[in-house]
C-alpha cells in the first residue's frame, strides 16, 4: 500500500505516523506548499519522500487531501483529472457540500470518498503533528452510496486503523451539523479572546487571573486563520442560520442578567445543563 498525502500539517501528519506506525502502509509521499514545511515534514520521519503532485498521483494507491478547504476544490479535479482506475482519493476537510457540488458530473468522482475526521487542536504545521490524534473520535463519511464500493472499504479500513468510529450522512447535513458543534465553537472562541484583548490591555494581569474556564473556552482562538477563515466562508449558509440564534441567545442571556430575574437566569442554565446527556 502507497499513500500520499498532500498536506503535511497537523492533520495529515497525525495521519501519517498512525498509519505508519499500525503497518497499514509501506510507503508514504508527501506534497507541501511550503519548502520549510515540506524538510521539517521529511525531518521528523512523517513522509519517507517529497515528491510533486503529479508524482504522488502517478506512484499512490491512497491520496489523502489534507489542504485548506479554499484550495481543496481545485487540488481534488486535479487529482480525478489524473487518476487511474485502481486509485482512491479521500480528503479530511471541515466541509463537504462545496466539494460534493464542485465535483458530482466527474467522470472519476466514484473514486472519491468524502469524509471528515472530527479531530484536531488549536496547533498547526508539520511539528504540531501527534500520535492518537485521532484515536476514538468520529469521522463522517458523506455521500458514501456515490463512490465505489471498494474505495469506500479502503477508506473505511483507514480510519478504523486510525482508531476512529465511523458515521455516515448527506453532505449539506454534514455542513448544517458541523456549523453547530465545531464552527461556532471556534468563532465564539475567536470573538471572546478578541474582546478581552480589546477591554484588558494589561496582558500580565491576563496570565495571571486566567484559570482553565478561561482558558479552554479560548484555546481554539489560537486555531490558524489561515485554516479557519475559508471554513467560515464556504459553510456561511449554515453558520449564519448558528450564529443568528447564538446572538439571540446571548442577547436573552444579557436581559435576565440586566433585569434582576434571577430565578430565570437558573432555569436558563439548568436548561443548558441538559447537554450533560449528550457530552458524557
Amino acid at each position: 500500500m502507497k499513500v500520499a498525502i498532500i498536506g503535511i500539517g497537523l492533520i495529515g501528519g497525525s495521519a501519517a505516523k498512525d498509519l505508519r506506525s499500525a503497518g497499514f502502509c509501506t510507503d508514504i509521499t508527501g506534497v507541501g506548499r511550503s519548502a520549510k514545511n515540506c524538510a521539517l515534514a521529511l525531518e521528523l520521519g512523517l513522509v519517507d519522500r517529497i515528491v510533486s503532485k503529479e508524482d504522488a498521483i502517478t506512484e499512490a494507491d491512497l491520496i489523502i487531501l489534507t489542504v485548506p478547504v479554499n484550495i481543496l476544490i481545485d487540488e481534488l479535479l486535479f487529482i480525478l483529472d489524473r487518476i487511474s482506475p485502481h486509485q482512491v482519493v479521500t480528503d479530511m476537510g471541515s466541509t463537504k457540500g462545496a466539494i460534493i457540488d464542485a465535483i458530482k458530473d466527474h467522470p472519476n468522482r466514484r473514486q472519491y470518498v468524502a469524509s471528515h475526521p472530527m479531530a484536531g487542536t488549536e496547533n498547526s504545521g508539520p511539528a504540531a503533528a501527534i500520535d492518537g490524534l485521532f484515536r476514538n473520535k468520529v469521522c463522517i463519511i458523506c455521500d458514501k452510496e456515490n463512490s465505489d464500493s471498494n474505495a469506500v472499504e479502503l477508506v473505511e479500513r483507514m480510519y478504523h486503523t486510525l482508531g476512529m468510529r465511523l458515521k455516515y450522512m448527506d453532505a449539506h447535513q454534514h455542513d448544517m451539523h458541523a456549523a453547530y458543534i465545531s464552527h461556532i465553537s471556534h468563532i465564539s472562541s475567536f470573538v471572546l479572546a478578541a474582546t478581552v484583548l480589546e477591554k484588558e490591555k494589561d496582558e500580565e494581569a491576563i496570565l495571571e487571573m486566567a484559570g482553565g474556564g478561561f482558558e479552554s473556552t479560548v484555546r481554539l482562538a489560537k486555531s490558524s486563520p489561515d485554516m479557519w477563515a475559508p471554513i467560515f466562508h464556504q459553510n456561511k449558509q449554515y453558520l449564519l442560520e448558528v450564529m443568528d440564534t447564538y446572538i439571540e441567545k446571548m442577547y436573552h442571556f444579557r436581559n435576565l442578567i440586566n433585569k434582576n430575574k434571577t430565578e430565570e437566569l437558573r432555569q436558563f442554565m439548568a436548561d443548558a445543563n441538559e447537554i450533560r446527556k449528550i457530552l458524557q
